[in-house]
């Protein structure tokens, strides 16, 4: 059965507290309970969330060395975090898939959210549908 991992960067633990005009109202443990609901039986989900980033690396690196797929929110690393963004490459250059989602849409926010340095070397990227991002990534993970 396939892994799948949903590693989420820093200020994602505080989901339902932080920015819920931006973010909504739903928790980390609500992402986590839907992840498991989307992957049913087709695959094991993991979902983590670090504010740390050589712990969002390590991940990457352990997606690498366990085989597993990765659906990567990097949050504030999106945009500036090359050693997140080369520990992603290693993920996709290794044949796995690595979807970058957004909870909201980093184009429609302040400028200097518009670039991501992870984005060109994900296999995709979905971003602007609050949780629903995770669900379409889970899918195009299981469904391709």
């Amino acid at each position: 059965m396939p892994h799948i991992l949903v590693l989420n960067g820093p200020n994602l633990g505080r989901l339902g507290v932080r920015e819920p005009d931006v973010y909504g109202a739903l928790t980390l443990v609500d992402l986590d309970n839907s992840c498991q609901r989307w992957a049913t039986d087709r695959a094991t989900v993991e979902v983590r969330q670090t504010d740390n980033e050589a712990e969002m690396i390590g991940w990457l690196h352990e997606a690498v060395d366990r085989q597993a797929d990765v659906v990567l929110n990097p949050a504030a690393f999106t945009h500036y975090s090359y050693a997140i963004r080369d520990a992603a490459a290693m993920v996709t250059k290794g044949g796995l898939r690595l979807i970058e989602v957004h909870i909201s849409n980093p184009y429609a926010r302040e400028e200097f959210r518009h670039l991501s340095v992870v984005g060109p070397v994900a296999t995709g990227t979905i971003a602007g549908f609050g949780f629903n991002s995770y669900r379409l990534a889970i899918s195009a993970i299981l469904d391709s």
